[in-house]
């Protein structure tokens, strides 16, 4: 960026005739602010008026053409020469000070954080009512200290009097797997709804989404049991009618036919059904067979349950099926292409960063 002044006409003095050249960067700097439309429009306007300046007008014609007075077009112009697009903005300490300040501020912040009589939480209107404020000012407090009383989040940590072993233990299979030996995430994913819509979908068209109607008819459900190799990403997956024990222990006969040799490490959560007396004698004949349980209330660190949130979202929730014959014949068709490319999760957690939430809460 630089500039050449011209001899003064018009009594304009040195500077009223100072014409800009921009580089290249600094007018497609620019030009890009004046195409978004996030831009403010008071920077707006100032933009416009440093770019009619680049084109070689005069003071004059340059506020003609912007609807400003001379006076703010000479500002904006030396602005732009003296701090470029820094000095464009408004400067530190402008425009109107907060009514609410210090203790006030304090007061209002106080009485959102307690929970208003008969009600379960603030609204902006109810609270600036109560301490005799304008909702806007009520609004600035809540944006500048990062209140939201009208959102609410769910939490839940484990009480699990073992977790500190646990986690150690299922992320150690994850970042640092045994040697000749197979992890399987396992686990079942029961109640999977076998929904048809009352009508036909609608399908995306452009500029529309593909609709759907909100009513339905339920035809059914099944169960999917399923173990994810953690090595490989391949999934073995069966449905069934319902996850009682002897349908676990079903499921336990197909991996040990597909997996028929070597040590097998299985990752299982708490499930009762898992822990069943004939489930345990079962294992105790196979020895090759090493248990890891994951913390109560912790079963998000099986992996299987993010490969079951994927065939969620990509073969049942948006689909229509007018029996449980057809639900369970596009999961086993979903689980055959998936391992036809299968690949494996990254697991980037360490025990210590997943224990420090914990310790946190």
């Amino acid at each position: 960026m630089w500039y050449e002044a011209g001899s003064p006409e018009g009594g304009e003095g040195v500077l009223a005739s100072i014409s800009l050249f921009l580089s290249d960067h600094d007018r497609v700097k620019l030009e890009g602010l004046l195409r978004s439309g996030k831009t403010e429009q008071r920077l707006f306007r100032r933009i416009s008026i440093v770019l009619t300046f680049a084109r070689g007008l005069r003071v004059k014609a340059v506020a003609e053409q912007c609807g400003c007075s001379m006076e703010t077009a000479r500002l904006w112009r030396d602005r732009w020469i003296h701090h470029g697009l820094q000095g464009l903005s408004d400067a530190p300490g402008r425009g109107r000070k907060p009514e609410y300040v210090g203790d006030e501020e304090a007061k209002i912040i106080a009485a959102t954080l307690e929970v208003p009589e008969d009600e379960t939480h603030w609204s902006v209107r109810r609270l600036a009512k109560k301490v005799k404020a304008s909702k806007s000012t009520v609004q600035r407090i809540w944006n500048r200290n990062r209140l939201q009383p009208h959102l609410q989040k769910t939490f839940k940590y484990s009480n699990d009097p073992l977790l500190v072993e646990k986690v150690v233990d299922v992320v150690g299979l994850y970042l640092s797997p045994p040697e000749k030996a197979l992890v399987l995430s396992i686990d079942e994913k029961s109640q999977i709804q076998a929904l048809n819509r009352t009508q036909p979908l609608l399908p995306m068209k452009f500029g529309h989404p593909e609709c759907r109607t909100h009513d339905y008819k339920r035809n059914g459900t099944t169960t999917l049991f399923a173990a994810l190799n953690v090595a490989t990403g391949e999934v073995v997956g069966k449905c069934k009618k319902t996850h009682r024990h002897q349908d676990f222990l079903d499921f336990l006969r197909i991996i040990d036919k597909t997996y028929p040799e070597g040590e097998i490490h299985l990752i299982l959560d708490n499930y009762a059904t898992h822990k069943q007396p004939t489930v345990k004698r079962w294992f105790a004949r196979r020895p090759r067979y090493v248990l890891h349980f994951t913390p109560t209330s912790a079963s998000w660190m099986n992996q299987i349950e993010t490969w079951f949130s994927i065939l969620t979202r990509r073969a049942v929730r948006r689909g229509s099926f007018n029996g449980v014959t057809p639900l369970r014949k596009a999961i086993h068709a979903f689980i055959d292409k998936w391992n036809e490319e299968a690949l494996p999760f990254k697991w980037v957690k360490t025990p210590g960063q997943i224990l420090a939430k914990a310790v946190r809460a």
